[in-house]
């Protein structure tokens, strides 16, 4: 039977280490049962997204999971590509905040940008970028189109541009979800500690693994 469609498979000739490879008559996708390369097997995506969850790092996920390091990066960036942001409510009250991390080096900085659902602490948009009016922007359109009730931030100067003066709110307290959850972000994923050797190598490799902790 098809792994893919549970259609009747034939016989398909056999791979370069010999094993028997078999072609679906419904699907035409071809598979074998038994593989020499880990990195084949049903289920490797799952593990691989459930370990960057858990805030392994690529070569820790590799020799977990018995692949090649420049298996797990691709594996990564095509699971996140699956990923869809969850529908953002309407009328509800936000905390928006960002934290600083390195892209490829120590002096290379780079923001992200999120904002979380107060009643539930979900995230419902993120942005990596530079400190700037364009990377916040890409988050703050989203919070205004979903006519939020009202937005919390910090007191950076480029909200009170950015944000209309009747949702923006800035008071103290406000932003604790938000700060804690920095907290646990910094804990759970290894590239973004503060004290560590560990980086991550490219910007778009960053928001896979940040589309995976949020959303995945």
């Amino acid at each position: 039977m098809c792994p893919y469609c549970s259609g009747v498979c034939t016989r398909f000739g056999k791979s370069v280490t010999k094993n028997q490879r078999y072609r679906c008559k419904k699907c035409r996708r071809t598979h074998s049962f038994s593989y020499s390369y880990s990195a084949c097997n049903a289920g490797i995506g799952e593990a691989v997204m459930s370990h960057v969850k858990e805030g392994c790092g690529i070569r820790s996920i590799a020799r977990l999971l018995k692949i090649s390091a420049t298996t797990v990066l691709k594996r990564i960036v095509t699971i996140s590509k699956t990923i869809t942001k969850p529908v953002i409510a309407m009328g509800k009250d936000y905390e928006l905040d960002e934290m600083c991390t390195h892209v490829k080096k120590k002096t290379n900085l780079r923001w992200i940008v999120y904002a979380i659902r107060k009643d539930n602490k979900e995230v419902v948009d993120f942005a990596v970028g530079c400190r700037t009016n364009n990377t916040l922007k890409l988050v703050t359109d989203t919070l205004i189109l979903s006519k939020a009730r009202k937005i919390y931030t910090d007191k950076l100067k480029q909200y009170a541009t950015l944000l209309p003066s009747e949702n923006h709110c800035t008071k103290q307290y406000g932003t604790n979800c938000i700060e804690r959850k920095n907290l646990s972000l910094r804990t759970h994923l290894k590239r973004l500690g503060r004290r560590t050797i560990c980086f991550s190598r490219s910007m778009g490799l960053l928001r896979a693994c940040l589309a995976i902790y949020f959303w995945g």
